[in-house]
């Protein structure tokens, strides 16, 4: 065999790398903090704490991916709102325990290198984090031909932030009597699309361009709506006030998230009618024919974020999000645990159908 091979021969094209790191070098420097030391390219990114800022410094981290929200966006070939997901999955997550997010990094695995197609990936990745005042300062774009097909590829990240010790939150702050305040959803975010695309593409026998009407949008653009990113919302609240716990709405819902904040003789209930159930939400739970305790145990149903709070400060607190162009609703109250196996009870709403 007289045939001389290059790794590009295999799939693989070094030169189609170093032009995506090109194209994606100026959206990632703009989302440095003084705090990030060199520029992008390293074998590792650099980043000096302030120590003055802090007593007791904690160091929170969190990792998460887009999770299979990405066939849509392969399917419509439709690729610039998925970074924001897998930043906000990981930023909303460390928040709740009230850090700060300081830094991020991404990776993002192709099956054929596309420098364009990187470069609009990565540079969601890039919005999402300037707006949380989160470095994007490394990552990893792998090319694994025979493993991904052309055009398909994942996307996973990881957040670090810091807090002081003294502002961590943790489950021992919550109360019997707390007030739960809900921040609203962007939509479905990043969770159960397992059964979104079962109910939309195998049920439905949809393609996801279908106008639809209640929603005044395709249905295509509703289902890649990127998760919202509750940094800006809630890090002033933790800095201000005495937050008790915050949930961070993702898979498992409801029926799943909420105990995670709490001691383990408390539970909740819930009023699902206290906030306007999304569109999406409904269409999905009748186009499958699912029971709404398994809505509420997929999807977030609405509701993205939820702090719980000591009834003297809710008000304070309602006032303080309103004024900042926040919407937010009471939507339960936190008793004591009656049932070990059930912590989450809801009523209300939907559940009086």
């Amino acid at each position: 065999m007289n045939e001389k091979l290059t790794y590009k021969d295999s799939g693989v094209d070094i030169d189609a790398g170093n032009e995506s790191v090109r194209l994606i070098k100026d959206s990632v420097r703009a989302t440095y903090r003084p705090e990030v030391l060199g520029d992008l390219g390293g074998f590792g990114g650099l980043f000096a704490l302030d120590m003055l800022k802090y007593r007791e410094p904690v160091l929170v981290s969190g990792t998460d991916g887009v999770g299979t929200k990405l066939k849509i966006a392969f399917l419509l070939d439709k690729h610039d709102t998925v970074g924001q997901d897998c930043v906000a999955m990981c930023v909303n997550d460390i928040l709740v325990q009230g850090a700060e997010p300081l830094f991020f990094l991404d990776y993002l695995a192709v099956g054929k290198l596309e420098p364009r197609q990187v470069s609009t990936i990565v540079g969601g990745v890039a919005r999402a984090c300037k707006e949380c005042n989160c470095a994007l300062i490394g990552g990893e774009t792998a090319e694994m031909s025979g493993f991904y097909p052309r055009g398909e590829y994942d996307l996973a990240g990881f957040a670090v932030g810091i807090v002081d010790r003294s502002k961590l939150i943790t489950s021992e702050r919550v109360r019997e009597g707390d007030v739960l305040l809900g921040l609203p959803s962007s939509g479905l975010h990043s969770n159960g699309f397992s059964l979104v695309r079962k109910i939309v593409f195998e049920y439905r026998m949809m393609t996801g361009n279908e106008f639809i009407y209640d929603l005044n949008k395709k249905l295509a653009e509703e289902l890649l709506t990127p998760t919202r990113l509750y940094v800006k919302s809630c890090l002033p609240l933790i800095q201000k006030f005495e937050l008790h716990g915050l949930v961070h709405v993702t898979g498992g819902g409801f029926y799943d998230n909420i105990p995670r904040a709490l001691p383990d003789d408390l539970s909740v209930e819930i009023d699902a009618g206290a906030w306007k159930m999304p569109t999406v939400f409904k269409m999905l739970q009748r186009w499958g024919n699912v029971e709404w305790r398994e809505m509420f145990r997929t999807f977030n149903c609405g509701i993205g974020m939820i702090l719980i709070v000591a009834p003297k400060d809710a008000e304070r607190i309602m006032n303080d999000l309103n004024e900042r162009g926040e919407d937010v609703a009471m939507i339960g109250r936190v008793i004591r645990a009656e049932d070990a196996e059930a912590r989450v009870n809801i009523s209300g709403g939907v559940f009086d159908d």
